[in-house]
């Protein structure tokens, strides 16, 4: 069957009404008027087939909502998905599942030629209510819609015609700028666009093109004055390239202007991230009202497409029932005046209380990097953060072995190997290795602090707290606390454990040895195409505390999110097949620590999207059952293996912002909210916590979806259990919103970034193919044994 349509300027939404198209496909010649470059428009046919792909179920879907199929029809949602799309596609720019305008909400500069534009996140979800719309609002970084020559002036923060690019200008501007659409604004109304595919090495002075096929040679320069009548006037500054590489087209940056509506996909620096967070920060009473003008506004009623589909959109939230679960009681040490607290709305102090296990420091030294802090500055600094720790329970020796030494950020690793080396020779006994190394950094340090935790942790097995100089000066109490809590962790400390974790009230946990583990991939920044990803575990090593957490981390191939490294079998050519990996040397870890080996595991996994959720499980829990199985045979403890998931759209909003009984002060539900009916999976054993209090902002609940559960768990168990674990986390006295082995597992991934060598070229394409990602740098043994990246 053959169709012919006008198609006008570039788009058209083709209508095939009631044509049958079954098993065939459909051909279409479509005709397009275009504007020609020169002389008034011409016409283009394009002949496009559309061909049968698969039919939509229905009927699967209305089965799989009503928990009689087991698997979620994806074609079905996604057909629904589209056509509810399909409006606002045409009305605003889409990004992924969100749509962002102009006019969606102010515009406001981030900094560096990037603006944030509004706008809302959109999807359809299967959930115990039948199919939900679900909506949040949204923001994200936008390129500013600004003339080339002042989006480079932004980005270098100066008056580029004072003085020439250096190399680094260069590799800068051309990270920037690779792949933005430009339209030119030297030739009138034709604004012709084009994609920048890099930048000239040479000045525009100096270039020049052949004109014909004699050979004729013009300059940049010449050619803008007699083709367009146009002066260039920043000659020294480099072109914009345009088009292949084999026929590149050079532009003049100050005959380009960028095209608005192009969202920015590369890392945003602190100040944006900042200016950010600024803009998309709401309360929850704020946020709830846009939501439901945005539901408004979008008028899914009169959405023509909607109707064609019978799609209708309640325009009310969905009101969910939800229960609050009570805090747990957290031990403390019996020589304090306050043997134990009940945390009030998710927080509580260390005031009157000491540490449950305070870590030993008898030998300790101060490095300080930053050269507006005095030596007797740094030294008064030390003394309070040493009497601190004494304070919160910590066996923490008043001086350290040497004086406080100052160096010089580039002299990094000079310094450092000096002084573990002059303080292993000052110890007594000679030898003995430093307990911990603080040092003080420069409040912006660039690379210094990933390069000093790489040098400590995989050459010298030095555990380090760093500080920086604006904490030294103000010195407050609050802070010398909250750093005592980190250094009594990394020394192998304990700060305090679940009251019922001792007594053993913990079902399916302190009844038998129970290892808990949390995982988490950390892919690189949009742009970084060469970077790996990297993998990292945690895992419990004490019991029935279940609150310290030895974590090891690996590379692995760029955007790879199963964890390759839990199980691995080599060859040795002197002792044949060797198995090994993460998993099994967590467990024989746990069994040295405890002297048990676990009879349970649960397994906390973070960082993984709803369709990996199988693939992950399938490919994961057969490397934990390889790890138990090559330490014994038949030894297979129950493993339960849940999802944890922070980044979705779900909030949660008290039914009345102004019952003081259902809320916190920053307006936030109270910690502890879990909702695990209606808004959840049709069938599966998932749910959503808000573990912790908000302090601004609307708070986001954590996800989680129990994929594996041998252990046979009841959903009040898991959350009571999962909650409580919140308490725990080492780094703070609050209650934190996902469970800290996860937490853990992301901090010690990110971590594990610094110990790569740094990508200093300027070439985003290298690809990964076959070749063997390189390994990261072991980390010395007891950096491993200790809680090092908190």
């Amino acid at each position: 069957m053959d169709v012919y349509l006008p198609m006008m300027e570039g788009r058209a939404f083709i209508q095939l009404g009631h044509y049958r198209l079954l098993r065939g496909h459909l051909k279409l010649l479509c005709k397009m008027k275009m504007k020609a470059l020169l002389v008034g428009k011409r016409e283009r046919q394009f002949r496009v087939v559309i061909k049968y792909a698969a039919r939509a179920d229905l009927h699967h879907l209305a089965m799989f909502l009503a928990g009689r199929q087991p698997d979620a029809p994806q074609e079905a949602l996604q057909v629904l998905d589209i056509v509810l799309r399909e409006l606002p596609t045409a009305r605003y720019s889409p990004v992924s599942r969100s749509f962002y305008s102009p006019n969606l909400g102010r515009r406001q500069r981030l900094g560096d030629g990037l603006e944030s534009w509004r706008g809302f996140y959109q999807s359809i979800r299967p959930t115990q209510m039948g199919l939900s719309l679900n909506i949040d609002m949204s923001s994200t970084a936008f390129i500013e819609p600004l003339p080339v020559i002042e989006f480079v002036a932004q980005l270098l923060c100066r008056d580029i015609s004072v003085r020439p690019l250096t190399d680094s200008d260069r590799v800068k501007i051309k990270k920037a700028l690779r792949g933005v659409k430009v339209e030119v604004t030297h030739r009138g109304n034709m604004r012709r666009k084009y994609r920048i595919s890099g930048l000239t090495s040479q000045a525009t002075r100096e270039l020049s093109f052949p004109v014909d096929d004699r050979g004729t040679v013009k300059t940049v320069v010449q050619y803008f004055l007699e083709t367009y009548g146009f002066n260039i006037q920043h000659t020294t500054l480099p072109c914009l390239q345009v088009g292949n590489q084999q026929r590149p087209n050079y532009l003049p940056m100050e005959v380009c202007k960028i095209v608005e509506g192009q969202r920015y996909s590369k890392r945003l620096n602190e100040k944006q991230i900042t200016a950010l967070l600024k803009v998309t920060c709401q309360r929850p009473q704020e946020r709830e009202k846009d939501i439901l003008q945005t539901v408004h506004h979008n008028a899914y009623y009169e959405d023509p497409y909607a109707q064609e589909f019978g799609i209708k959109i309640d325009e009310q939230l969905a009101s969910v029932e939800a229960r609050v679960l009570p805090p747990p009681r957290l031990k403390y040490h019996d020589s304090g005046r306050e043997k134990d607290v009940l945390p009030r709305v998710g927080q509580w102090n260390m005031m009157n209380k000491k540490m449950v296990n305070g870590g030993r420091v008898g030998h300790w030294a101060c490095i300080n990097f930053s050269r507006n802090v005095q030596d007797n500055a740094a030294k008064v600094f030390c003394h309070e953060l040493a009497i601190m720790c004494q304070i919160s329970g910590m066996n923490f020796a008043p001086e350290p072995v040497l004086p406080v030494l100052s160096a010089r950020p580039e002299h990094v690793e000079r310094a450092l190997k000096a002084r573990y080396h002059d303080a292993m020779n000052a110890s007594k006994p000679p030898g003995k290795e430093l307990d911990l190394l603080i040092v003080i950094l420069p409040d912006n340090n660039g690379s210094l602090y990933g390069d000093l935790k790489r040098i400590c942790e995989t050459e010298l097995g030095l555990v380090s707290q760093c500080c920086l100089t604006k904490h030294v000066f103000k010195m407050s109490k609050q802070y010398l606390a909250n750093v005592a809590l980190k250094i009594n962790v990394k020394v192998g400390g304990r700060n305090t454990v679940l009251v019922d974790a001792l007594a053993r009230r913990i079902r399916l946990v302190t009844d038998r040895p129970t290892i808990i583990f949390g995982a988490d991939v950390t892919h690189p920044h949009p742009g970084e195409d060469s970077s790996p990803s990297i993998a990292a575990v945690v895992a419990s090593q004490d019991w029935p505390e279940i609150t310290k957490y030895a974590g090891l981390v690996s590379a692995q191939a760029h955007r790879q999110e199963l964890i390759q490294d839990l199980f691995k079998v080599w060859q040795d050519p002197q002792r044949g097949t060797v198995t090994g990996g993460m998993i099994k040397e967590l467990l024989i870890s746990f069994k040295r620590a405890t002297g048990q080996k676990p009879q349970r595991i649960i397994f906390y996994r973070d960082g993984v999207s709803e369709g990996q959720f199988y693939q992950v499980l399938l490919f994961e829990l057969d490397a934990i059952r390889k790890a138990c199985a090559s330490l014994e045979p038949n030894y297979q403890p129950p493993v339960t293996f849940v999802v944890v998931q922070k980044r979705h759209h779900t909030r949660l909003f008290a039914n009345n912002h102004n019952d003081q009984r259902t809320v916190d002060r920053s307006g936030n539900i109270l910690p502890g909210t879990v909702v695990d009916s209606k808004i959840c999976h049709p069938t599966e054993f998932d749910f959503y916590l808000c573990s912790h209090a908000g302090i601004q902002g609307t708070s986001r609940p954590a996800h989680y979806h129990v994929l594996w559960d041998e252990n046979k768990f009841t959903a009040d168990e898991l959350q009571t259990l999962t909650n409580n674990l919140c308490y725990t986390y080492a780094r703070c006295t609050r209650s934190v919103s996902i469970v800290p082995p996860a937490y853990y597992a992301h901090l010690a991934a990110f971590r594990a970034r610094f110990y790569m060598e740094p990508d200093t070229s300027d070439s985003s394409s290298t690809r990964f193919g076959n070749v063997a990602v390189r390994p990261l740098p072991a980390l010395k043994e007891n950096v491993k044994r200790v809680m090092f990246y908190c």
